[in-house]
């Protein structure tokens, strides 16, 4: 079966039944003798829930024993029979001495051949490896072969017209303010903290606080002397503090700021899934970060000679930020253009499994766009919060461009990944071996390969689309990380497999969306 589908064909819909006959030999010489060998096999296809089929398949007893027949000729002149010379034993006592070995060879070659079959001839689009277990299925003795599983598929869906679309794109200017605000945020790592002896805290500082979460009067855990920097967000392990700056800027020691928390699906109490809380930072102290002086030799750390070549590869990073942002946005578009016009449900069960590849392939989205690494932890963490949620709208995203990228017959191949690899390599500073083996390593190729596509695809639309710019309202600022939960006890992870799943899940053996044909 194919990892993506296309557009399915007469006799492939859904709880219609599909006799494939034997193909007749074709004439002449010439004809291919596999051809003549195909296999007699129905088909039956019904839906049984969002985004999963049931197959049943039923291989006549005909093509099985066409198999056997074959196989057997061959074992009579080569096998050792005790009491006949090698190949002169009668071919009933070869087929009763050598009947489950041979079975069991024709049982693979026939369950193999049916499955390329089904893919040839029906558009299934597989997102993972179908509930088929071959050795839970027997030959029979007589008869056909039966087999079924099920297996989850991509949504089926109709695209409407997807060029020349309407899409309001963020524009910004960059001030010299931006500028030295973003390189202050780039040289921060390189500083060093200081007491700030006037108080007054301010984006970029770093405040040492004793944090107290509360659900009303409800006290959920005490942290103290935490350091924090100052960022517009703040994302705990189980919560996200969205207007964490605007709530404590201008904080002096001795004062307490209080700031809502919203926290995670995954938080160890199920009262408090998803709810709001408020968390408050008795401060203790206040610091600053130092930054370091540039001198000559500093500023080879980024590859610069002056100030002024740091300003504009600042300036290149906010550009890139931007243009994350215009993607981001006319991506948004184009998936609620879409999805007006259709609606379609994703099972639980498939936005678990697909929650860890999902995060990885928005990982290389960013990666390839340019984004630092800090800020890509930032917003991975924030990703993290309701991974179900937003496992379901990359996933659909995903389905999305996929599909416009088969309809236009868009594909990667090992020179745009080589090259993408390179870029990454590039931007991140590392050679494009080390790369390419930690994208092996942690089996993100796929995703790699899935991003190159979606990105194609989306590169497609725009290319051809009506663009209203509009002034960026708000810039997806910096999120500061903390590794304590505001709600104590063990997380609950939504993408963990039931214990008897796990145990019988092959480790390697799902093939995520991410998969090109």
């Amino acid at each position: 079966m194919t990892d993506e589908a296309r557009p399915e064909e007469p006799g492939t819909e859904s709880g219609v039944t599909v006799t494939e006959p034997a193909e007749a030999a074709a004439e002449g010489p010439e004809a291919p003798e596999a051809e003549a060998k195909k296999l007699q096999q129905s088909v039956d296809i019904q839906d049984v829930g969002p985004c999963k089929k049931h197959i049943k398949v039923e291989v006549s007893r005909d093509s099985i024993n066409d198999r056997l027949n074959e196989q057997f000729s061959k074992l009579v002149f080569d096998s050792n029979v005790p009491g006949f010379r090698p190949g002169k034993a009668p071919r009933h006592l070869v087929e009763r001495r050598f009947h489950r070995e041979v079975a069991d060879q024709v049982k693979a070659e026939v369950l193999l051949q049916s499955l390329e079959q089904l893919a040839e001839e029906h558009d299934i689009a597989p997102l993972s490896a179908p509930d088929l277990d071959p050795f839970k299925i027997e030959l029979p003795k007589d008869g056909p072969l039966v087999y079924e599983f099920d297996v989850e598929v991509r949504p089926d869906f109709d695209l409407p017209d997807y060029k020349g679309l309407k899409i309001r794109r963020p524009v910004k200017t960059f001030t010299d303010n931006d500028v030295e605000r973003e390189t202050r945020r780039l040289l921060y790592p390189y500083g060093r903290v200081v007491p700030k002896t006037e108080g007054n805290t301010q984006v970029g500082d770093v405040l040492v606080a004793d944090v107290t979460s509360r659900d009303g009067d409800r006290v959920l855990s005490e942290m103290k002397e935490v350091p924090i920097r100052i960022e517009p967000k703040l994302a705990f392990k189980d919560g996200v503090a969205e207007r964490f700056a605007d709530q404590v800027v201008g904080a002096n020691p001795g004062d307490t700021k209080v700031v809502d928390v919203s926290l995670a699906t995954s938080v160890s109490d199920p009262n408090l899934r998803g709810r709001k809380v408020q968390a408050s930072f008795a401060v203790k102290e206040i610091k600053k970060q130092e930054l370091p002086e540039l001198t000559h030799e500093f500023l080879h750390t980024f590859g610069v000679h002056s100030e002024e070549q740091l300003k504009e590869l600042v300036r290149v990073l906010l550009q890139r930020r931007l243009e994350y942002q215009q993607r981001q946005a006319a991506r948004e578009q184009v998936l609620a253009h879409i999805a007006g016009s259709t609606q379609w449900d994703l099972p639980e069960d498939l936005l678990v499994r697909q929650a860890r590849k999902t995060l990885t392939r928005k990982v290389m989205e960013m990666q390839s766009d340019g984004i630092p690494e800090e800020e890509i932890r930032g917003r991975l963490r924030l990703l993290e919060q309701n991974v179900l949620q937003s496992t379901a709208l990359a996933l659909k995203e995903h389905f999305v461009l996929q599909k416009i990228a088969e309809v236009e017959k868009i594909d990667v191949n090992e020179d745009d990944l080589d090259d993408e690899i390179e870029r990454i390599a590039e931007q991140n500073e590392e050679s494009p071996r080390r790369v390419r083996a930690r994208l092996e390593k942690e089996d993100a190729m796929d995703a790699l390969a899935a991003e190159l596509i979606e990105r194609k695809a989306l590169d497609l639309i725009l290319d051809t689309a009506q663009y209203e710019d509009v002034p960026l309202e708000k810039e997806e600022g910096a999120v500061g990380t903390l590794e304590q939960q505001t709600v104590p006890g063990e997380m609950h992870d939504p993408t963990a497999q039931p214990p008897a799943a796990e145990a019988m899940a092959p480790a390697e053996g799902e093939t995520p969306p991410a998969t090109q044909s």
